[in-house]
């Protein structure tokens, strides 16, 4: 039985994709007008889904809005809900039918605390850990 060894550098999380919306722009694009869903989040990248594929290496930014914690009021998470990364496209599955899966290795944050606040949110407890 082999045993598979987890290199990530840091623990990912499980966030329900109809409530963890994701815009996309290609950095020659002037608007984050690919709308899609976060599958899961860590802080050095993300699994998502969108219509449209994008290429992988393709720099890229991305809005992620901040899931939403069930059974939670809204804590103050400073200016809206949104978290703005920039990083390249890794992988780009269209072998089954539907949105694209991809996933995005996050280069850096484009606002200071942006990090803070998406690990804030996602290490309350409330989403779980993905292998």
């Amino acid at each position: 039985m082999s045993q598979q060894i987890d290199r990530r550098r840091h623990p990912r999380f499980s966030v329900s994709p109809s409530y963890t919306p994701v815009r996309l722009r290609l950095m020659t694009e002037d608007s984050f007008a690919r709308p899609g869903h976060a599958y899961d989040i860590s802080e050095a990248g993300i699994r998502f889904e969108m219509d449209i594929p994008v290429e992988p290496g393709t720099p890229v930014a991305m809005e992620i809005m901040l899931p939403e914690q069930p059974g939670m009021l809204h804590t103050n998470d400073g200016p809206g809900r949104a978290v703005f990364v920039l990083g390249n496209v890794v992988w780009c599955d269209v072998e089954e039918p539907g949105p694209a899966q991809m996933a995005l290795a996050v280069t850096r944050y484009a606002r200071s605390g942006d990090k803070e606040r998406l690990m804030r949110r996602l290490t309350t407890g409330v989403y779980a850990r993905v292998a």
